[in-house]
């Protein structure tokens, strides 16, 4: 059986939505933890936004699709598939959100194949049947040093 203890990593998530002409850019720092079992590498942190309730994450990495699983002041799982659209619904404080996710791009380099993991998605999504708009999600995450 594989390994499946936690290593102690900082993870930064920088999100890029683009619409017509504007721009948007988020960027989240916080301590996380990566697991791997087999083929299946999970990452999960807790973001701390200045509004409202934390919001836990988990990222489910598995050589066919990504998914991302947020608990907490939102409630969603969205899935990655390259070239397949998948839906859910996004719950907030300010209500549902149908989102539809077609999927462009995957990119994953494990924390096995050096000192930083990185995961990149870019895709488009479409909200509540009207908005589509590009994004792309870049997550870094390196060990936390032992010092």
């Amino acid at each position: 059986m594989t390994s499946s203890h936690a290593t102690d990593v900082q993870v930064q998530l920088v999100t890029e939505i683009r619409e017509a002409d504007r721009n948007e850019k988020m960027n989240i720092f916080e301590p996380g933890q990566f697991y791997q079992r087999g083929e299946t590498q999970v990452l999960t942190f807790t973001e701390h936004p200045d509004e409202g309730d934390p919001v836990n994450t988990m990222i489910t990495i598995k050589p066919s699709h990504v998914s991302i699983k947020r608990t907490g002041g939102v409630a969603m799982r969205q899935v990655f598939q390259p070239q397949i659209e998948t839906e859910n619904i996004y719950h907030h404080t300010y209500g549902d959100f149908h989102m539809k996710t077609v999927t462009n791009e995957i990119d994953f380099q494990s924390l096995n194949e050096g000192n930083q993991g990185r995961l990149f998605i870019s895709y488009q999504m479409t909200l509540n049947h009207e908005v589509t708009q590009a994004h792309r999600l870049t997550l870094t995450f390196k060990e936390e040093s032992k010092t």
